[in-house]
């Protein structure tokens, strides 16, 4: 199956699923409420800068776009490293954090996390030019081999327990603040494997211009969700929002224009 119709089919699933839906007549209205939302802006296509216009844009800001019409919020939004973004939320410094967040059990001690808005899967992003290895299994036995990861995040767990061998110091495993700082390490050679969801991997992909390219197959998938403090009276409402809009065809439409109809730099 190309890599089209996989996330083709991925977005029927979600769509699919998920709770019950809230009519638009019983939407919440927070009588526009200003939330404090934060973000990192280096995950393409869900939030990034345009290199053409310096704009912070993509899925997840039209996603919310639509929730605040929805139920009345007014958005403002922050920026924030990755490493810092779950323990700022957890002590309530932000409403709101978009960020292309796995729901994970660990994570929901400290936070509380929306209904699922996506589904990805985990994919090993090479050099164009890159033939020592084709999956996860050839780049494993080769020890000369250095992959890209941050702390903390689902690729460095996938990594770590898919990849090589289980040992989260590892020493081929090179350690990068963002994601964006290890796909550019990735191009200068300075490693030879990234690992994203298939949402990041095929937006640097496709700005890559050959550059970059995607091999073997996916590596489980995970769900999506934003996060919120503990106890967060928001949660509610955007499930509410979340549901209609997967009801009405507008998560359909976001993930089109995001993942098959927006080049990035056009």
């Amino acid at each position: 199956m190309s890599l089209l119709k996989s996330l083709t089919a991925l977005a029927a699933v979600l769509s699919a699923a998920g709770p019950a839906t809230t009519a638009l007549a019983d939407m919440p209205d927070l009588g526009g409420r200003e939330v404090t939302i934060v973000t990192e802006n280096t995950y393409p296509p869900l939030q990034f800068i345009d290199p053409a216009t310096g704009e912070a844009i993509g899925w997840e800001y039209d996603a919310v776009a639509e929730i605040a019409r929805r139920i009345d919020i007014t958005p403002v939004y922050e920026n924030a490293s990755w490493d810092a973004m779950i323990p700022a939320i957890s002590e309530g410094q932000y409403d709101m954090a978009m960020n292309g967040i796995t729901i994970r059990e660990d994570r929901a001690g400290q936070v509380d996390f929306s209904d699922p808005y996506l589904r990805s899967e985990m994919l090993m992003i090479v050099r164009g030019d890159e033939t020592r290895f084709s999956d996860e299994k050839g780049f494993a036995a080769d020890p000369d081999l250095l992959a890209a990861a941050q702390p903390g995040t689902t690729p460095f767990y996938v990594t770590v327990y898919e990849v090589l061998d289980g040992d989260e110091s590892n020493p081929r495993i090179k350690l990068f603040e963002t994601f964006g700082a290890g796909v550019q390490a990735l191009r200068t050679g300075d490693v030879d494997l990234a690992l994203s969801d298939s949402t990041a991997a095929q937006g640097y992909v496709a700005a890559s211009e050959g550059a970059l390219k995607i091999v073997g197959g996916p590596l489980g998938s995970e769900d999506f969700g934003f996060i919120f403090p503990k106890g967060s009276d928001l949660v509610a409402p955007v499930n509410a929002a979340l549901a209609a809009m997967r009801e009405d065809g507008t998560l359909d439409t976001l993930n089109r224009k995001w993942f098959f109809d927006y080049k990035i730099g056009n």
